[in-house]
């Protein structure tokens, strides 16, 4: 049984730092992509950051790039996004999610190319 299970969010005020951490179990094949969105209150879900496992490969939203970072440890299957400069605007509850690595990338930042989905965590960033 895959599961992803988010961690890190917590309340911040502008210009702070957050990592956020998916831990993901269950999955048994190397080469996936996982991929960080967010879902202001009242709002669509929206693609933050995505990676591929078999190379690192990373690819950022416009408005984050500079201030985000994803990463990935490949010894316990863990992907995090290192959130710098935080803004309100930020505010969102974030979700991690994994789907397999496609040659096309552009399906890397569809929330619907993606198969399985960690529960959320929320992050809040005063002004």
């Amino acid at each position: 049984q895959v599961q992803l299970a988010e961690s890190g969010g917590g309340l911040v005020p502008a210009g702070d730092s957050l990592r956020l951490s998916c831990a993901a179990s269950g999955l048994f094949r190397r080469d996936y992509v996982t991929g960080w969105f967010r879902q202001p209150d009242g709002q669509e879900r929206e693609f933050v950051a995505a990676i591929t496992w078999s190379t690192n490969t990373m690819f950022y939203a416009d408005s984050v790039l500079g201030r985000f970072t994803i990463s990935r440890d490949n010894t316990n299957d863990t992907v995090y996004l290192q959130m710098n400069s935080l803004k309100p605007e930020d505010t969102a509850v974030y979700y991690c999610a994994t789907q397999p690595r496609r040659d096309a990338t552009f399906y890397y930042a569809k929330s619907s190319s993606y198969d399985y989905w960690g529960q959320g965590t929320q992050v809040t960033v005063s002004s």
